[in-house]
């Protein structure tokens, strides 16, 4: 294991060690997490007792997406919480990033260490709780393939939103302050993919096709994940472009990340 590695997790440590302090309280801000979701979800069922279903999705199969997709993200939240741009904003502004750059460690991890929010796992559980209701109320046909392929959708969809957070933070070396735009694309970002993509206008479907890949990420793995059909036409390998969608997302950014370093000037706050 090399040196970064090992300070990277040790970093990790300290943050989980002092999460744990108080027992009691890190249980109640792990149910208090992820509650807000269940009477999110809950609303929605009810919502399905009357129309049935949405863009001809039913409700275990919207929760398919959901249950999937607060997995990912809950833990992506827990993990890159660093990168957050509202919280690592605040670092760019009183400069306090500048601390981070005098230390001879890696600065990427530095930033990914700085915060792991534990607590993150309350909408984790809540994830696998719909996606197991999910599972009640579908007869998914699961082979070693889906089986297989089903863990490289969830890290993508990780990848994915992870980085979002690096793109956003990033922006702030110019901007300061957070950009409020980035919120629509990771918090409004769950809720979109967390539907069926054909109750969407195309314009919006082309911009989460072609320019960012949301559709790649969860609605398509879906579709093979159920054996539906696409209504748009798409080839059958679209379905699988899960991997390479978060990986590539993940990489610009990462490259757009450095470009920033290498460009930062300080506040001098």
């Amino acid at each position: 294991m090399s040196d970064t590695l090992r300070l990277y997790l040790r970093l990790v440590g300290v943050q989980i060690r002092t999460q744990l302090q108080y027992p009691a309280s890190f249980l109640f801000d792990v149910v208090t997490n992820g509650a807000n979701l269940i009477i999110y979800f809950a609303s929605l069922a009810l919502i399905f007792a009357k129309f049935k279903n949405i863009g001809g999705w039913s409700l275990g199969e919207v929760a398919f997406l959901w249950g999937l997709v607060e997995i990912s993200f809950g833990a992506m939240d827990m993990i890159f919480s660093g990168f957050d741009p509202d919280t690592f904003s605040v670092l760019v502004r009183q400069g306090l990033f500048d601390q981070y750059l005098l230390r001879p460690f890696n600065i990427t991890l530095q930033v990914l260490g700085a915060r792991f929010i534990l607590r993150r796992w309350g909408r984790i559980i809540q994830g696998c709780f719909i996606f197991g209701y999910a599972l009640t109320l579908l007869n998914v046909h699961w082979s070693a393939a889906k089986l297989a392929f089903l863990p490289l959708v969830l890290l993508s969809q990780v990848l994915f939103f992870g980085a979002l957070f690096i793109a956003g933070a990033t922006l702030t070396f110019w901007t300061v302050q957070p950009v409020e735009a980035v919120n629509i694309f990771t918090y409004g970002g769950t809720e979109m993919i967390a539907y069926p993509m054909q109750i969407y206008p195309g314009w919006m479907r082309q911009f989460f096709t072609y320019i960012i890949p949301a559709i790649f990420i969860n609605y398509y793995p879906a579709l093979y994940l159920l054996d539906k059909t696409d209504p748009f036409g798409m080839p059958l390998a679209v379905r699988f472009l899960a991997p390479m969608a978060g990986l590539a997302l993940f990489g610009a950014a990462l490259l757009f990340w450095h470009f920033g370093l290498n460009h930062y000037q300080s506040t001098g706050s």
